[in-house]
């Protein structure tokens, strides 16, 4: 891709947040706390060059990244304000597929909307994405915080529970729909937002986001099922945690991908792809 990948994301956010929706800029007014998104970004682009995934510690503001992915409920909001300042998109990390047991916010949930544990991930059920009206407002209060927090866009994680073993039933077309609700969900508060794996579905979904988020697709095999985002000229923010830089930078640069390299874990180190 010609346009680097901040460049890109501000144009997406710029097309989300003057789309028609009113109700939505009114409620977004009210909102004080806010920190004023257009204020903060600046016109000229730090150094460095794709994006940094981190999880887990304090966030390290000096990696040369034009995009950081941080979790929405551990970060502070001056750590936001700071990496806006200096001209990063910033997007928060939202588990919209699954529960956590550990988040202040777990309780808000009944039972009835918890399946399976995922595997390998003790304290995480998958969700019915079917309960809707109990999804909807726990999400909307979330994304809601993503925004006061002046945080850019979401990127949505476990989105793709109807093909695991989940304990509900879920079908492809639930799937769809729920992760079409989500998309709404962000993109009525000036959000945008990151489709998180699911490669099955992507040519279904890529109308409905506005850039991806992948994991270990090298590792797979599974990288060219992310085509329809390349095409469309949307980020594909991409990531490997067992595969040195050798073993995929080179695929990686001629995809277009954004790709780097990081520990399981999601703290601070990083690898990333050159170019």
């Amino acid at each position: 891709m010609t346009e680097r990948l901040g460049d890109v994301f501000w144009r997406m956010f710029r097309r989300v947040r003057t789309a028609p929706f009113a109700a939505v800029s009114l409620a977004l007014a009210a909102c004080t706390t806010a920190v004023p998104v257009a204020a903060t970004q600046q016109a000229v682009a730090p150094q460095g060059s794709g994006w940094q995934y981190q999880l887990q510690g304090r966030i390290d503001t000096t990696v040369p990244a034009r995009t950081f992915v941080v979790d929405l409920f551990d970060t502070p909001e001056s750590t936001v304000r700071e990496l806006k300042a200096a001209g990063r998109t910033v997007i928060c990390y939202v588990n919209a597929g699954a529960s956590e047991t550990w988040r202040r916010d777990s309780a808000a949930l009944p039972e009835v909307v918890r399946g399976d544990e995922l595997a390998e991930w003790p304290g995480e059920h998958w969700y019915d994405i079917r309960r809707t009206d109990l999804l909807g407002p726990f999400l909307s209060q979330r994304f809601d915080l993503c925004r006061q927090k002046g945080f850019d866009g979401v990127e949505a994680d476990n989105v793709d529970g109807y093909a695991n073993r989940n304990g509900l039933g879920l079908t492809a077309a639930d799937q769809l729909t729920y992760n079409r609700f989500v998309a709404r969900l962000a993109h009525d508060r000036g959000l945008t937002i990151g489709l998180k794996n699911d490669l099955e579905q992507v040519a279904a979904l890529e109308p409905s986001f506005d850039f991806a988020v992948n994991e270990q697709c090298a590792q797979y095999g599974e990288c060219a099922r992310l085509e329809p985002f390349v095409k469309a000229g949307k980020p594909v923010l991409h990531v490997e945690y067992t595969l040195s830089t050798a073993e995929f930078c080179a695929d990686s640069s001629r995809q277009a991908f954004q790709s780097i390299r990081k520990p399981k874990d999601l703290t601070a180190p990083r690898e990333a792809c050159p170019g």
